[in-house]
């Protein structure tokens, strides 16, 4: 295919405002899929993407379009997600293109997700397409929609495609000015192959199989190929393109985006946003996409011991499919040998759990998450801490600090009061609020990364009746009274159940986890205590009853004090036992306390 009739581009949007529905009609107005293939959410091949509606992953899919002017162009979509926590997955695909189908919603207008791709996408100087999707709908406000794309994002009203989905409107405008609007991919200018791999996962047969761009050359099967972060040489077994199933094609040639596969048997030998190159002529190194850093941290233990090596092996095939995800080994007195993990954000955990629960068919049990917190010591050493446990005595630091992160809240104007106390309650800080038209308002706050991380979206979408929504940016570290929390079952503490927590909020979190301790702890002979602590000083308590028996039943009448004489002897029993009796906790006393 002649370079000057290709095009690429992406779809970028806020969750839910449509993208897999348009790629969907796209794929069949093109001729790529037939009627009889055509399903919905067609991109989204996994179960959890349909079962909640949201694309985890970016799906590549080359289309042939002939358009108004007779010529047949070639037209290579990368479908991305909508949600703050796979921001990584969009960067990446942004880096394989020259275009970008901007889709709002026209009955929510422009939302905190549109905002920040747009911002992605203007980064790597992209085209933007403005579509005003769902214009059906018996509540959108097409208008609105316009004045909000001017106003918001700065872009020019009339430029704004009108469409809808689900109904086919739109498609042909939407096609042509793909076609007439996005520039044809550009050499590079170096006189050998330069690829880009943006996205890879693994197959049984045919090991790690990678999404490519070509910004240069041709890259045919039977090639001897570079590397150049990993520094691997690798002979090229087959190429090929996505409609959406993989075919195999001669060659992929300049400004084509398919896949390839290699002698690439391991996961760890791949690095997202490598450049591939000739061994002979090595071409320079394309930008890849920015080092991510995760932000929430979690341990990830088998159920089963035994399981270990297996949780392993698909740990590492899942980070090839997301690279987004880190793990290291860690072991825990109450748990066994595990996995200290680090994701994006609670979804992104979420998802991976759930992930490895259904693809790799592991039972699995996570602890509580965390962030990483930066220590000082009393002698000047500055440490970092993502596990409760390793957190130094208290005499022996000097001040904590936590991360923080600036979030953007978009929501009507008559929850502003219940927002306001959201964060308040948090323990962040409002900056400043914009209105963004006569319903809604934009808030700009400053909250610790550890107090959204459990129920923040969740109260966002319960206080606004689903009409908020929020996006977040990692900002800088402040200065917090952050203490160990303990959990202490018969004096001795339980490290899985350890945490790190502000001083204001740690007796109510305290008192929490003692309850839920107490009714999954089963009974023993003997009282067992548990207690919340802070270093030294207990903040709650809560006792598990000892079994009794009822050693009177025999003293039926009679004097008072053979009844009492009995009673001590028990007692003293009691006491001895506890003294040397140790509290085995179950495995389903943590399973239950951690998901709680």
């Amino acid at each position: 295919m002649k370079t000057e009739l290709i095009r690429n581009f992406c779809i970028i949007a806020h969750i839910d405002h449509g993208k897999t529905t348009l790629s969907d009609r796209l794929l069949f107005r093109t001729g790529t899929i037939s009627q009889r293939e055509m399903q919905d959410q067609l991109l989204d091949s996994m179960d959890l993407e349909r079962e909640r509606g949201i694309t985890i992953k970016a799906h590549p899919v080359t289309m042939m379009y002939t358009a108004k002017d007779g010529q047949t162009y070639e037209l290579n979509l990368i479908d991305t997600p909508g949600h703050v926590d796979f921001t990584y997955e969009v960067s990446r695909s942004l880096s394989a293109c020259e275009g970008a189908l901007l889709i709002i919603d026209a009955s929510q207008g422009v939302e905190a997700q549109t905002v920040a791709n747009l911002h992605l996408a203007m980064r790597k100087n992209l085209e933007i397409i403005p579509v005003i999707n769902k214009i059906d709908l018996p509540h959108a406000n097409v208008e609105q929609a316009k004045v909000q794309l001017e106003e918001i994002l700065a872009i020019p009203a009339e430029s704004a495609i009108l469409a809808s989905a689900k109904e086919g409107i739109g498609i042909e405008e939407i096609l042509e000015a793909i076609v007439t609007r996005i520039p044809a991919p550009k050499s590079t200018g170096v006189g050998s192959l330069q690829a880009l791999t943006f996205d890879s996962f693994f197959d049984t047969f045919k090991g790690v199989v990678n999404h490519v761009r070509i910004f240069n050359g041709t890259l045919k099967a039977g090639m001897q190929a570079l590397l150049l972060h990993s520094g691997k040489t690798v002979e090229i077994k087959e190429v090929g393109s996505f409609n959406p199933k993989p075919y195999v094609r001669e060659a992929l040639e300049l400004g084509e985006t398919g896949y390839f596969t290699a002698n690439i048997k391991s996961p760890l030998d791949v690095k997202m946003g490598d450049t591939l190159t000739e061994t002979r002529h090595p071409a320079p190194a394309l930008a890849g996409f920015q080092e991510i850093h995760p932000m929430v941290f979690s341990g990830i233990y088998p159920i089963n011991t035994a399981d270990y090596e297996h949780l392993k092996t698909n740990l590492a095939k899942l980070q090839l499919n997301d690279p987004a995800f880190v793990y290291q080994s860690e072991s825990s007195v109450a748990l066994g040998f595990g996995f200290r993990c680090g994701f994006l954000g609670l979804l992104h955990l979420e998802i991976v759990q759930e992930r490895l629960r259904r693809e790799y068919n592991m039972d699995i049990i996570a602890t509580y998450p965390s962030v990483i917190y930066r220590v000082k010591m009393t002698n000047g050493e500055l440490k970092t801490i993502d596990n409760p446990v390793f957190l130094p005595e208290p005499t022996l630091i000097d001040f904590i600090e936590e991360p923080t992160v600036k979030a953007f809240i978009i929501c009507p104007n008559e929850n502003i009061g219940d927002m306001l106390a959201l964060v308040t309650e948090k323990r962040g800080s409002p900056d400043h609020t914009e209105t963004l038209d006569p319903r809604r308002v934009m808030m700009t706050c400053r909250l610790p990364l550890n107090e959204i991380l459990i129920d923040f979206h969740d109260r966002i979408k319960s206080l606004t009746h689903g009409y908020g929504s929020m996006d977040y940016e990692h900002d800088d570290y402040q200065q917090s009274d952050m203490v160990k929390l303990d959990m202490l079952v018969n004096g001795e503490p339980v490290d899985a159940f350890s945490c790190i927590v502000h001083r204001s909020k740690a007796e109510y979190r305290g008192r929490a986890l003692a309850a839920k301790l107490r009714d999954v702890i089963p009974q023993q002979q003997f009282q067992v205590a548990i207690q919340a602590a802070i270093g030294g000083k207990i903040v709650a308590r809560e006792t598990v009853r000892a079994y009794r028996k009822d050693v009177t039943a025999k003293c039926y009448g009679g004097d008072i004090t053979r009844k009492r004489k009995l009673l001590e002897k028990q007692k003293e029993g009691k006491k001895r036992m506890k003294s040397i009796g140790t509290v085995h906790i179950p495995q389903e006393a943590f399973i239950e306390v951690l998901k709680a």
